[in-house]
């Protein structure tokens, strides 16, 4: 890397930081972080610290890039009651993510105009008018760098928004989110295979990705319709529910979108797979050069079917979790490079609306709640099959990073990008408790887990935003996040 007239450069450097294990690039080892300002420098060697640096030596801790999650559902401006930046945002820094990129249904408006992302935005720094016309604080919420996915929505009974979806391309989103189901959000209805063709075709030139649920209404309809005919439904039953979301309501849109992939020529992202039966098709795709990548879930790679309580409704997400064979089928295909990345698909709601007293699996609201745990949750399952800390880099900061169109800025410690590192103590056990959930509700099906890996500090372009330890959890003194624009 090149650094001017001399070693000049050196002179000016704030930090080194340095342990004998940092995942870099080319892998881990040894290494020395030279932070000037905002940016990563150089990753040096191990004793090659400058005198005019200030150093900061971790020993055996881990160095790793901050955390890309591309799946958040924050909730604001709107349903602030059900999450909010300023939660959502504390929740990632304490657990290693830096770089959010949230989803656009859920909030209020729906982000799938100009007008909702510029409401998005103000909600984000505090200028956000109030319901009785008041303006906002002026206080940025945001702890940690975010974006916003735009949506694309059908006609089922709001109308089609296809004339926004250039101007929010040239407002800058990373790419946009569709359902092929009902999304359960009447402003964000799902769209059908007239629809996506439109859609992609708008997408195709732009190099945008197109996000998709993928499941399609007819196998769920048809299961959903056969158990309530019964008459011995259970909906209580974890069983049930997940007899409801059959693997081929999965299989299916996989396949419509595989087969439009190849007619567009467009970048395609499956979001929260969950039924290893479409892996299969997936690996004939990418073996054809289509433009398809592929992410998971930890509640899919950590939980299975038979092991849920029945009226466990904080179990719920849709696709559902499937059986224990099912996850490890996952697990593999991630380590085959069959599925790209994982992301948290943090789905908050408040506590009632996940049935209260009924327990209810078809009542209950479809989202798990986990900004902050997928770090430990991911790390201890790794653990466990023996892999290593180079793919929880890759799955969690260098391929999200990618599909957000980050490259260059997130998801590596490498010269140019920003200085966003984690300090992860990989041998620290500790068992999930509601102290520990930085999110707005303390509802998780993580609660009394055992884990293996701690963050001890977050870094956002070189400033500390959180730092953890025995004395309790320390947020920076100010909220630092920007809004990050892909890198064209």
């Amino acid at each position: 890397m090149a650094q001017g007239s001399g070693e000049s450069w050196k002179t000016t450097l704030t930090w080194a930081f340095r342990s004998q294990r940092v995942v870099t690039p080319e892998g881990l080892r040894e290494a020395t972080i030279l932070v000037k300002g905002d940016r990563i420098i150089e990753v040096a060697e191990w004793d090659d610290v400058p005198a005019s640096a200030h150093l900061r030596d971790y020993g055996d801790h881990v160095l790793l890039p901050g955390l890309v999650d591309t799946h958040v559902h924050i909730n604001e401006p709107g349903r602030t009651h059900w999450e909010g930046f300023k939660t959502a945002t504390q929740a990632a820094a304490a657990g290693g993510v830096t770089t959010l990129v949230d989803m656009p249904l859920n909030c209020e408006p729906e982000t799938i105009s100009v007008a909702a992302l510029e409401a998005k935005r103000a909600a984000a720094s505090g200028r956000e008018v109030g319901l009785g016309g008041e303006p906002g604080s002026g206080a940025n919420k945001a702890w940690v760098d975010w974006m916003s996915w735009g949506g694309v929505v059908g006609n089922g009974g709001v109308g089609g928004n296809e004339a926004e979806i250039p101007w929010l391309i040239e407002a800058g989103v990373p790419g946009f989110k569709c359902f092929l189901v009902h999304s359960g959000i009447d402003g964000f209805a799902w769209v059908d295979e007239a629809q996506l063709r439109k859609t992609l075709a708008m997408l195709r030139a732009s190099g945008l990705p197109l996000l998709a649920h993928a499941e399609l209404a007819g196998p769920i309809d048809r299961a959903t319709l056969q158990i309530n005919s019964s008459g011995a439904a259970d909906w209580r039953r974890y069983s049930t529910y997940l007899a409801s979301r059959p693997d081929e309501a999965e299989i299916e849109a996989i396949e419509l979108l595989i087969a439009l992939a190849e007619v567009f020529d467009a970048r395609l992202h499956i979001v929260h797979l969950t039924t290893a039966k479409a892996l299969p098709a997936i690996q004939k795709a990418r073996a054809a050069g289509l433009k398809i990548t592929i992410e998971t879930c930890p509640q899919y790679l950590w939980f299975a079917a038979e092991e849920i309580p029945d009226g466990a409704t904080e179990f719920k997400c849709a696709p559902p979790i499937r059986d224990g064979a099912n996850r490890e089928a996952l697990w593999q295909a991630l380590r085959d490079g069959v599925i790209d990345m994982i992301a948290t698909d943090h789905s908050p709601c408040p506590p009632e609306m996940k049935s209260g007293d009924t327990r209810r699996f078809d009542q209950a609201w479809g989202g798990i709640a986990s900004l902050g745990l997928a770090l430990p949750v991911v790390w201890t399952g790794l653990q466990q099959r023996g892999g290593g800390l180079e793919l929880l880099s890759k799955w969690m900061a260098e391929e999200p990073a990618r599909l957000a169109g980050l490259t260059g800025r997130k998801g590596a410690l490498a010269p140019g990008y920003d200085a966003d590192i984690i300090v992860l103590d990989t041998d620290a056990e500790w068992t999930v408790t509601e102290e520990d959930l930085r999110f707005r509700h303390k509802l998780s099906p993580y609660l009394g887990v055992t884990l293996r890996g701690k963050v001890v500090e977050t870094y956002l372009r070189g400033e500390c935003i959180y730092r953890g330890g025995g004395q309790g959890a320390v947020f920076g003194p100010k909220a630092r996040g920007q809004e990050m624009r892909r890198i064209r």
